[in-house]
């Protein structure tokens, strides 16, 4: 399945157009490795790495959905790896430490 269309039916993504913009700026990682391409295409096995707000979200995608259905639906074909953990990149908790490195 290409990786804009499973974002989208997974809830990652507000819109297909949205997965296909974060994908071609190389916001994402397959299996550890920067995409560029939204044809890009992603299997049951698959980890992928994306950015969500001020965090970065590591999923590993159990199964394909067959559309873009109920939350619940769509959480059940994929388990966080790092759940709990919030991996922060750039937020304001990054900031505020980097502010007191310089002091």
């Amino acid at each position: 399945m290409r990786i804009d269309r499973l974002l989208f039916f997974l809830r990652f993504s507000k819109s297909r157009t949205l997965a296909q913009r974060w994908v071609a700026e190389g916001h994402m990682r397959l299996n550890g490795r920067r995409i560029t391409g939204q044809d890009t295409a992603v299997m049951p096995g698959d980890v992928l790495t994306l950015p969500l707000m001020q965090s970065v979200c590591v999923v590993e995608i159990l199964s394909l959905p067959e559309r873009r259905g109920p939350a619940e639906e769509a959480r059940a074909c994929y388990r966080m790896l790092d759940a709990g953990r919030t991996i922060a990149i750039a937020g304001p908790d990054c900031r505020q430490e980097e502010g007191k490195a310089h002091q």
